[in-house]
């Protein structure tokens, strides 16, 4: 399940696509879910810790404005999607290359 998290964010960071963060996100967690239960396991606290991370720095950088809240919900929202075994691409931005 790892693996599929790690995959899923390296290729986010090569493709640099606009809008297309929850894709990734989906994708990611639907991958290793996909490899039963350790997978689903590994992805939730993969997706749980880099939320809080990110939360925490955006805390540091803008002190409790609220900044990223509800981007951090809404990424929370496409891990579970994926999680759950539905289809990633309801998240694929238009245009997005076939590649990913």
């Amino acid at each position: 399940g790892a693996k599929d998290m790690w995959r899923a964010y390296s290729d986010m960071r090569e493709a640099n696509y606009k809008d297309s963060d929850k894709y990734f996100h989906a994708r990611g967690n639907y991958d290793a879910a996909q490899r039963g239960p350790g997978g689903a396991w590994a992805a939730k606290v993969i997706s749980d810790a880099r939320e809080h991370t990110q939360r925490f720095t955006d805390f540091l950088r803008h002190g409790n404005s609220g900044h990223g809240a509800e981007d951090s919900k809404a990424d929370q929202a496409a891990n579970e999607w994926g999680r759950s075994g539905k289809d990633p691409n309801h998240f694929r931005p238009a245009g997005l290359p076939d590649k990913y």
